[in-house]
């Protein structure tokens, strides 16, 4: 089971929007040295959208092969496409990933069957642990509960990556689910109370430009001191709200910028944070500790 703080990790890229591949890497040893659990390449967060194919490939080849066995690489490999998912992760396994993100299908709006048979299909056809991913707020499609408990019986099918932030939704989840499926976060801001209920971790924004923190607030609910690990959380608040403002990875990318990690340059139709949000997000870093 992967645990504590994950990073959803950003996909740096050059002015005239190629991948920056040598930041990258510089991110990943970053990451590795402070603590986080494992690390998502290709995640909306690193633009999964708007990266082709073998970009996507190459990004999950590099973390693999930057990480070098020293923390789990988790393959962001899903579409609402099954046939494209299984053939990504199919690429993703033989590269050495050791899992797969797969997100619910975006705009064709599948029912519940439709999503069982989809994700149940991909398990089936890779030898690889897929930890589900449902962020109705993207794709519109929204996988019930009933649906996930369902899903958990199908051999390599491992977690759940939850960005309802519905917290009496994720207790029933709790209560259903096997003891050895992984409960994950998609909200820094839930994070906390999510793993004060049973959860196990967070596949993280924040931890793009707090990893150390994240990393040890995450430790400290596992061990659970929850005491210890609320005052991480209360200071990094800020970040969990403002890393917001605009859409991911909009603010998180110029942040990154701002502490010298990575340029903030994207891909169409993101477009570069707007200059009042800057001294927005420069203050919730520096409240934060960040800066």
């Amino acid at each position: 089971m992967i645990k504590g703080s994950i990073v959803a990790i950003v996909s740096p890229m050059h002015e005239d929007g190629s991948l920056d591949l040598v930041s990258y890497r510089a991110l990943i040893d970053w990451h590795i040295a402070s603590g986080t659990s494992a690390i998502v390449a290709v995640g909306t967060t690193g633009e999964s959208p708007t990266v082709s194919a073998e970009e996507n490939i190459e990004l999950v080849r590099i973390a693999v092969e930057q990480a070098r066995g020293r923390i789990p690489v988790i393959a962001g490999t899903g579409s609402n496409s099954t046939r494209e998912a299984v053939e990504m992760t199919r690429e993703a396994a033989k590269l050495g990933a050791q899992a797969s993100l797969q997100v619910v299908p975006y705009y064709n709006k599948p029912t519940q069957e439709g999503l069982y048979q989809h994700f149940r299909t991909i398990a089936e056809a890779v030898d690889l642990p897929v930890i589900l991913y449902n962020v109705p707020g993207r794709t519109v499609a929204d996988m019930s509960n009933d649906t996930v408990v369902r899903l958990s019986a199908v051999p390599g099918i491992k977690g759940l990556k939850d960005a309802t932030g519905d917290m009496p939704r994720a207790s029933d989840l709790i209560a259903r689910l096997p003891a050895d499926f992984s409960l994950l976060s998609g909200n820094d801001d839930s994070c906390l109370a999510l793993m004060a209920m049973g959860g196990h971790g967070v596949i993280s924004v924040t931890a793009n430009v707090a990893p150390a923190q994240m990393a040890q607030m995450c430790q400290l609910a596992l061990a659970g001191d929850f005491v210890a690990a609320r005052a991480i959380n209360q200071r990094l608040l800020p970040l969990h709200f403002k890393l917001f403002v605009e859409a991911n990875p909009i603010p998180v990318k110029w942040a990154l910028e701002k502490m010298g990690r990575c340029k903030a340059a994207m891909r169409l139709p993101m477009t570069p944070l707007s200059p009042a949000n800057a001294p927005v997000i420069e203050a919730a870093l520096r409240a934060s500790g960040v800066l």
